[in-house]
């Protein structure tokens, strides 16, 4: 077995040298602690098809139409127009975007309409919804 010479994740292992039988190699073991890490990614998102999605859409084109960009000769005003832009997406994706939780049980395949039946089955209690 190599370790490196710094290792001290791989220095608990137990070599048998009763256990090697008719070959040259001894058996060893060795224990790794694998540490139960759980990772959420936290990230705004938009449902696709979804009304946040269309007002998104309208927001983000009514805000690029307000932008003045009828001078745009030199860095500064080219500076100005980019800002005005980039604070413009900020804006319009933080008022109607949702901060969702990714974890190893998100489902991606959940959409609008499995959410529309889910609320139907909610409403009624009916086995068939």
């Amino acid at each position: 077995m190599f370790l490196w010479s710094s290792s001290t994740e791989l220095d608990n292992h137990l070599i048998y040298p009763k256990w090697r039988l008719t070959s040259n190699h001894a058996p060893l073991t060795t224990a790794i602690s694998i540490i139960k890490e759980h990772i959420n990614t936290r990230k705004r998102t938009i449902v696709k098809d979804s009304d946040e999605e269309i007002t998104f859409i309208k927001k983000l084109t009514t805000a690029l139409r307000n932008i003045n960009m009828s001078d745009i000769s030199d860095i500064s005003c080219l500076n100005s127009a980019v800002n005005a832009f980039t604070s413009s997406v900020d804006s319009i994706w933080s008022k109607n975007s949702k901060i969702t939780n990714i974890t190893v049980h998100s489902k991606c395949w959940w959409d609008t309409n499995c959410r529309h039946d889910l609320n139907v089955y909610r409403a009624s209690k009916r086995l068939e919804d």
